[in-house]
């Protein structure tokens, strides 16, 4: 999974699950989010930093990053307020570390003198301002978290494996290059926006990286029908033509997180509706995006409530077809998870998310998934057949509300599973929601 997206991101909501282990289900279906704990928390094969927001990102990477920690050093490039707090309290802020270093790992509540938040969202108190000045500088890292999701920082020393902390700094230039190869290696094809977004790199940064790796040969430009701007690929990327994905999908995760990009590619607006308040949402709280075929077929409001062991499916709602224009998917067959390891007619619809691991990759296994999945070689030319929307799946109708409805349901059945759950509710909201009502009581699943 890792392998596939590079950069996890990671929110404190908890309604349905924690963010970064949504990637994974997405991916993989029923996986261990133990195992997953522990090759992050004992392993240290990811550690958390400001990669795409606050994500875990694969610590071979540490020293790609290190760039925008002594940026930040400078005050440049982060949250103006944290880069003034640890100006003008730099002894607070040098204590903070020198009580880390003595008594470490420690949580901003440890302090000797936390301080008290404002209250709200962004009310920080002084302690949890200045951990996290100290950890955007590369002073501090995150080496766990509690059960109530507080971060516990430590020396990088301590939390960043020897033989990672011990390799040379790149210099930045040569470091975003690579990380914007490494965004290419999961986007597939892209715009420089895209491909910029993926570690929030400024567009000053980026482009002239971007450029380099243009005439070094490592991108090839493309054009994308439907597309105003020009695109960029690795050289011989295949495309697929053909997907058959199924999956649930977090706000937060690489292949929709960034909005303009699942418009082109998609036709659907991602709208994260976590803080307007409830009277003006349109489509609920914690609203994911349903995967089918090549579509995003539906989009549902989630919520897992623990206590009474159901899955609340609050509003479900049908995705139109973004074009008219769009030919007619082709003729039914039975989808499977997007990307699930060891079916490569599985991972179809995650194709251009595929990319080389941090630690290197099978060319010859991966050659073999390409010949598989029936790809065509990119040219560099114009790409045909990518307006949004545009279906090339072997799978149920994504137009029809009760073909949706009936693999939505298969896919809530196994989450709740998932998740512990014994059933699932499906409140009456959203043009979706009469046919998942008969779906889920097909299925047994309801409550």
């Amino acid at each position: 999974m890792f392998a596939q997206v590079g950069v996890v991101q990671i929110d404190s909501v908890n309604v349905l699950a924690r963010a970064h282990y949504l990637p994974g289900w997405s991916r993989l279906g029923p996986y261990s989010r133990e195992m997953f704990d522990r090759l992050v928390r004992v392993e240290r094969y990811a550690y958390e930093y400001w990669a795409h927001e606050a994500s875990l990102v694969p610590v071979a990477w540490e020293p790609l990053l290190r760039w925008r920690a002594a940026a930040a050093l400078a005050g440049d490039g982060m949250w103006r307020g944290i880069a003034a707090f640890g100006r003008e309290r730099a002894d607070y802020v040098a204590d903070a570390l020198a009580q880390v270093r003595d008594r470490g790992p420690l949580a901003a509540a440890d302090l000797a003198e936390p301080g008290r938040g404002g209250g709200g969202w962004w009310g920080w108190a002084d302690g949890k301002r200045a951990m996290e000045y100290l950890m955007w500088t590369g002073q501090l890292c995150v080496a766990g978290r509690r059960p109530s999701f507080e971060r516990l920082y430590d020396l990088p020393e301590r939390v960043i494996p020897p033989a990672v902390l011990g390799l040379p700094t790149p210099d930045p230039h040569d470091a975003v290059r690579i990380l914007l190869g490494h965004a290419a290696d999961r986007l597939g094809v892209a715009t420089a926006g895209d491909l910029a977004d993926y570690f929030r790199l400024p567009a000053a940064v980026a482009r002239p990286r971007l450029a380099e790796l243009v005439e070094n040969g490592e991108l090839v430009e493309v054009g994308v029908v439907g597309w105003s701007a020009r695109a960029y690929a690795r050289p011989g990327l295949t495309v697929a033509r053909r997907a058959a994905g199924r999956a649930l999908l977090s706000p937060f995760d690489p292949l929709v997180w960034e909005r303009a990009r699942t418009r082109r590619l998609f036709g659907m607006d991602v709208v994260l509706e976590l803080y307007t308040p409830a009277p003006k949402r349109r489509y609920g709280y914690y609203v994911l995006p349903f995967l089918l075929g090549d579509r995003l077929a539906a989009r549902v409001d989630l919520k897992a409530d623990r206590a009474a062991r159901v899955l609340r499916v609050a509003a479900a709602w049908h995705e139109p077809d973004p074009g008219s224009d769009i030919p007619a998917p082709r003729r039914p067959g039975r989808p499977g998870r997007a990307g699930r390891a060891g079916r490569p007619s599985d991972v179809a619809a995650d194709r251009v998310l595929a990319g080389a691991d941090p630690e290197g990759v099978d060319l010859a296994d991966r050659e073999l998934a390409d010949r598989e999945l029936g790809g065509a070689e990119l040219e560099g030319a114009e790409l045909e057949g990518a307006d949004p929307g545009g279906s090339a799946s072997e799978g149920p109708d994504p137009s029809s509300p009760a073909a949706v409805a009936a693999e939505l349901a298969a896919e809530l059945a196994a989450l709740a599973g998932w998740l512990g759950l014994d059933r699932i509710e499906v409140v009456a909201n959203g043009t979706l929601a009469p046919a998942l009502t008969r779906a889920v009581a097909a299925l047994g699943a309801a409550g």
